[in-house]
């Protein structure tokens, strides 16, 4: 039996769109894996939610057109406060220039509408895939940390003896040296 994702890792979602039958199908979707959400119906309250709480949302659903501030520009906010924050773009009204946009900007990903949930899936499990390999790759970079760290004292020891050796064996030409003469 396969193992149940650990959606936990990515923290709260934030929800963002100005539809609401579009919002409350990924609010019901992801709140049926477990996740928590919140919902914002326009860019001025997303944003104002990513600044109240900067590094609280780690994934955004947002739509690329919304009144008071479009997607474009929660990417922009979300990714400011919050470097590590997924933002994926959802619009029905894709274009390469704006999916370009939302790339530059460090959107993660760009869902055009129609979408099935299954899409959603797939995204859900590559971000979840990615904060498995950073979290092994923090580890693991610690644990060369340590082990350098407690390595240290030997490598200082042996630099010693070399260096000990090496006066040794100066002190023999110098001597060498001078009873040639």
């Amino acid at each position: 039996m396969p193992l149940k994702p650990d959606f936990t890792a990515i923290g709260e979602i934030l929800v963002v769109d100005d539809d609401p039958d579009i919002r409350e199908l990924l609010v019901e979707h992801l709140r049926g894996k477990g996740l928590r959400v919140a919902t914002a119906a326009d860019g001025r309250a997303a944003i104002a939610a990513i600044e109240r709480s900067p590094g609280h949302f780690g994934l955004i659903f947002t739509d690329l057109q919304l009144p008071g501030a479009d997607g474009l520009a929660v990417v922009r906010s979300a990714r400011q406060v919050h470097p590590t924050c997924h933002v994926v773009i959802i619009t029905g009204y894709a274009s390469l220039d704006s999916a370009i946009e939302a790339v530059r900007l460090g959107a993660y990903d760009y869902l055009t509408k129609p979408f099935s949930l299954g899409q959603l899936d797939v995204i859900l499990g590559r971000i979840l895939d990615r904060h498995a390999l950073e979290l092994e790759n923090r580890q693991l970079a610690r644990q060369i940390g340590d082990r350098d760290h407690a390595s240290t004292p030997s490598i200082h020891g042996r630099l010693e003896a070399i260096e000990t050796r090496l006066e040794r064996i100066e002190l023999m030409l110098k001597d060498l040296s001078g009873s040639k003469r």
